[in-house]
């Protein structure tokens, strides 16, 4: 499983012209699944997200995560980050679930986020074609990789 975390000031999805989601302070996140992601993945990386501090305190130092600040989250399902580029011009995304698989890991990581933040938060549509507006909050943006079934991440800033 991979996400990339972005602070936002603001963000939003737009389906169609319609705008399904939008929020102020907070995270978008974009969500990719693997075939071999666990609920126990799922748990982890909720749990990461919703109490990482990357948001400033009264005295300018991130100490205080998205939860702290009462901020918001829209989670967008993103295969593309698992996208392969090491042979040809053209990303190959054999190691991202298929829809069967990774759109029932998406609902329960969006339940999941929920209940860890205590409150309901902004999506995309699973394969839609959505237009995603966000205004970063400082630039800081995470990419967060767990390795099934070990709790261990890599990150990139």
């Amino acid at each position: 499983m991979r996400v990339t975390i972005q602070r936002v000031s603001e963000a939003s999805v737009t389906i169609g012209g319609t705008i399904k989601s939008s929020i102020n302070k907070g995270l978008l996140v974009f969500a990719g699944f693997e075939e071999a992601d666990t609920a126990e993945d799922l748990e982890w990386l909720s749990n990461k997200l919703v109490n990482l501090r990357i948001f400033q305190d009264e005295n300018e130092q991130m100490n205080l995560s998205v939860k702290d600040i009462g901020g918001e989250i829209i989670m967008v399902s993103q295969f593309t980050l698992h996208a392969l580029t090491k042979k040809g011009n053209r990303p190959s995304f054999i190691r991202a679930a298929k829809p069967d698989l990774a759109i029932p890991l998406y609902e329960k990581f969006i339940a999941e986020v929920e209940k860890d933040l205590g409150k309901s938060i902004g999506t995309g549509e699973f394969g839609a074609d959505m237009k995603v507006a966000l205004v970063n909050d400082a630039l800081l943006q995470l990419i967060l990789t767990v390795k099934t079934g070990s709790n261990v991440y890599t990150q990139t800033l």
